[in-house]
């Protein structure tokens, strides 16, 4: 997810160039890529977990069952953001902006990205079927060259060169969404061309209904956490559009930057949860357990370092977006704040992970959503009454602290299922 969210990140980075307006334009879209990358990940997270203890058990079959049926509904699912984005986008979009350029600006962004998303959602669907394999160097790869064309393009078509036309915020929606078809086009490519221990047979399919619920109930709950973040964004730039439109740049920036933290932590979980499953579905409770114990350790040490630099290094942070002025000062101020609750957020993620594996998917879901949901926009709306936007960065450590407890509460309860 890490480089799969680098193409929002780069566009922005790019964009900033034309002016503020291009670079607020390319943020109201962050949500809306957010939720269809969340979506395609969820799937995958319940692809791989329904792979990973079918061949923990020794069920061939049913693993093969389950690739097949990801890529049908990795399928289903890019038609459903199609009908979405063409009834809905620019209403979406009017809710946060009344800026005409803007609203211009960010729908055409938008328009691409969306109705043009297959191409992601299925990519991410075969990189989940290759990481259930035990192969993790293909999808980096994958993922890696879809960024590189996404960086190599933007200027291109952004700014225009030679026989590529200035396109402005378009242009960067174009490349965006030819680097994630490069990589789907290569992933088909790779996974079809030999044979695997995974069998893709589409001859005579039709849906397995205990299969599909297999797979959504960890594929939902996973997907609705993965995109709480979309949700949040859009309710605190609701809350800051009556104070400060700085808070509302400064908030897009945010998400993108702390993507470098977060998802460092998410691909390890990522490389966890087949661990867990399989050792889980094999009767290894041991190797679970301490599969768990190394992961809380590496976590912990990479928010820990997320704390250090955005605490040390803000001003340089928000300088890659052009920032000056009040941009910069709230910036900066954000940035110190939020980064407090980075060491503490390291449970909630593990153990996110670890109810995911064990198919706990609402466990999963209950502890993202009392810290996205409930506390984050609860406790904005009280204090930024008194505090202003700082309001809104200070409820960030609170409810990643309180989210941690909860983690490590439900954990304690679920912990009898791993005898031993």
């Amino acid at each position: 997810m890490l480089i799969q969210s680098l193409y929002n990140i780069v566009d922005s980075m790019f964009a900033a160039r034309l002016g503020v307006n291009a670079i607020t334009a390319i943020s109201l879209a962050y949500p809306l890529q957010n939720l269809i990358l969340s979506v395609g990940v969820g799937l995958g997270v319940g692809i791989n977990a329904c792979i990973a203890m079918s061949h923990g058990t020794g069920d061939t079959k049913k693993a093969d069952q389950a690739a097949v049926h990801g890529l049908v509904l990795a399928g289903v699912h890019a038609l459903f953001f199609i009908a979405i984005g063409l009834l809905g986008i620019r209403a979406y979009l009017g809710m946060f902006t009344k800026d005409p350029e803007v609203l211009a600006l960010s729908s055409q962004y938008t328009y691409i990205v969306v109705l043009l998303s297959a191409g992601s959602l299925v990519h991410v669907a075969i990189e989940k079927i290759f990481q259930a394999m035990g192969n993790m160097k293909v999808p980096m790869i994958l993922q890696a060259m879809g960024a590189l064309i996404n960086i190599i393009l933007d200027p291109l078509f952004i700014f225009g060169w030679g026989i590529f036309p200035r396109l402005g915020v378009a242009g960067a929606a174009i490349a965006t969404v030819i680097g994630q078809w490069s990589a789907c086009l290569l992933a088909v490519f790779l996974l079809f061309r030999k044979e695997h221990s995974i069998h893709i047979r589409f001859r005579g399919f039709s849906f397995d209904r205990a299969l599909l619920k297999r797979i959504y109930m960890v594929a939902v709950p996973s997907a609705i956490t993965m995109s709480l973040p979309s949700i949040l964004i859009s309710i605190l730039n609701g809350i800051l559009a009556g104070i400060s439109e700085v808070g509302i740049a400064v908030l897009g920036i945010y998400f993108k930057v702390q993507t470098f933290i977060y998802m460092p932590s998410n691909g390890l979980i990522q490389g966890m949860r087949p661990i867990i499953s399989y050792n889980y579905g094999a009767g290894q409770d041991k190797r679970v357990k301490e599969t768990i114990r190394f992961s809380l350790l590496v976590t912990g040490g990479i928010m820990a370092a997320g704390t250090v630099l955005f605490c040390a290094f803000p001003t340089q942070i928000m300088g890659l977006f052009h920032a000056g002025g009040s941009l910069m000062e709230m910036g900066v101020m954000a940035f110190r704040i939020i980064s407090i609750g980075f060491i503490f957020s390291a449970a909630g993620v593990v153990f996110s992970g670890v109810f995911e594996a064990l198919g706990r998917g609402t466990a999963s879901l209950a502890v993202s959503t009392l810290r996205q949901f409930f506390i984050i926009p609860i406790l904005s709306l009280i204090l930024v009454s008194k505090m202003g936007a700082n309001g809104i960065w200070v409820s960030f450590p609170i409810a990643e602290t309180t989210a941690a407890l909860a983690a490590i509460l439900l954990y304690k309860k679920y912990q009898k299922t791993i005898a031993g």
